[in-house]
């Protein structure tokens, strides 16, 4: 997976917020708030540039104090939405 060309995470008013730039996300029309972990996942996935749901949990228990299988089972909700929103392919 990867995440689209043209969506981009920022912050706004103190809110982490993916947003659409350019041509490639005019009909996104909206940001999408990420609470601090999705944020973080997000950039890794950015950092990663292909990155896979085992990937990006690996990383989360490297970085936080979370259990492999619980870490697998939030990214794919994460990536399961982000999908959804068509922000990642």
């Amino acid at each position: 997976m990867k995440i689209k060309k043209g969506y981009i995470l920022r912050t706004v008013c103190g809110e982490n917020v993916i947003v659409g730039e350019g041509l490639d996300a005019i009909n996104f029309g909206r940001m999408l708030s990420l609470n601090e972990t999705a944020a973080w996942l997000w950039k890794k996935a950015m950092e990663y540039g292909d990155f896979t749901a085992d990937s990006l949990a690996d990383a989360l228990c490297q970085e936080y104090d979370v259990d492999q299988v619980q870490a697998l089972n939030d990214v794919k909700e994460t990536l399961d939405n982000w999908t959804k929103l068509g922000v990642i392919e």
